[in-house]
């Protein structure tokens, strides 16, 4: 398995985009079959250099989220990558996390501080574990051995209330600690990630990648909630669209088709290094998107 940082200097090489995907552990046997069974090999044959598996609150998905990345891995031969929060854990359960991930060939980590298990309520540190994500980003340079992925926030972190020019300083102090990519939470309208990548590169002088995160919509009243959860901005035009469309969820789907393809291509043309499907563990959108693009394997 490769190193994520060296999978981008390949591509950048041969001048074509990074293309990964996104899976969460699901919380049923049936969900779990779909998933390996069903979704992930026919994502598979798009051709993807990487995917990444979340890690529930409060580490509540650990050993799936190993599970599942061990067995990408070993059955596809895909780099796989891990995700890692500071929710719920002592220093000593992030080692022994990172302790198995080693022994199962895993390479990859993606450093996030986490939501806490509870929405709506503010983070607590465990006692003997991390507060911020720069810590476990430090932590896990020092255990070593690990290709560093870190979160990035084109409108700023929802929990920064001095606003994004502050969290994207704060983005610069955590990738001088050992980060060596940064992907972004979802967003969409392309002049604020273009912003926030070129205050990044240029402002603050930071050359790892920068991968936009792209989410297909597949429903009005689902999208509603992520972005109040996460703090991203729904465009108006897209807002209006989206009422305009109700409850027809097949109708949404087209739509979010239709949106993220203009969306990516437009990226694209900008030069990004490459782009980050949140697949919702769903096939069809990001096989079209990609096949629209012209990059389904």
């Amino acid at each position: 398995m490769q190193f994520i940082r060296d999978i981008h200097t390949a591509r950048k090489r041969e001048n074509r985009p990074v293309i990964s995907f996104e899976f969460f552990p699901p919380r049923t046997e049936e969900g779990d079959r779909n998933l390996l069974e069903k979704t992930i090999p026919a994502l598979m044959s798009l051709k993807p250099d990487y995917c990444s598996v979340t890690y529930g609150a409060g580490g509540s998905t650990r050993e799936k989220t190993l599970g599942i990345v061990d067995r990408i891995q070993r059955q596809h031969g895909l780099t796989a990558m891990a995700h890692l929060t500071c929710v719920n854990s002592t220093q000593e359960q992030l080692g022994e996390v990172l302790a198995q991930a080693k022994a199962l060939g895993i390479k990859n980590i993606l450093a996030l501080r986490g939501d806490p298990p509870n929405v709506g309520t503010d983070f607590q540190k465990t006692e003997g574990g991390f507060e911020y994500s720069y810590q476990l980003v430090q932590f896990l340079r020092e255990v070593g051995g690990f290709c560093i992925g870190t979160a990035g926030f084109p409108e700023g972190h929802i929990a920064c209330k001095e606003g994004k020019y502050v969290d994207w300083r704060r983005l610069k102090e955590k990738i001088d600690c050992g980060a060596d990519f940064v992907i972004t939470q979802l967003f969409f309208d392309n002049t604020d990630f273009l912003e926030f990548r070129d205050f990044m590169s240029r402002k603050m002088s930071v050359q790892i990648p920068f991968c936009p995160g792209v989410l297909p919509i597949l429903s009005g009243s689902q999208i509603k909630k992520f972005t109040t959860l996460c703090g991203a901005r729904i465009p108006q035009k897209m807002l209006a669209r989206l009422e305009e469309l109700g409850d027809d969820d097949a109708a949404v789907t087209e739509y979010g088709i239709e949106y993220a393809t203009r969306q990516c291509e437009e990226l694209l043309k900008e030069g990004v290094t490459g782009i980050h499907f949140y697949t919702l563990n769903k096939v069809n959108s990001t096989t079209r998107i990609l096949k629209n693009l012209g990059l389904a394997g």
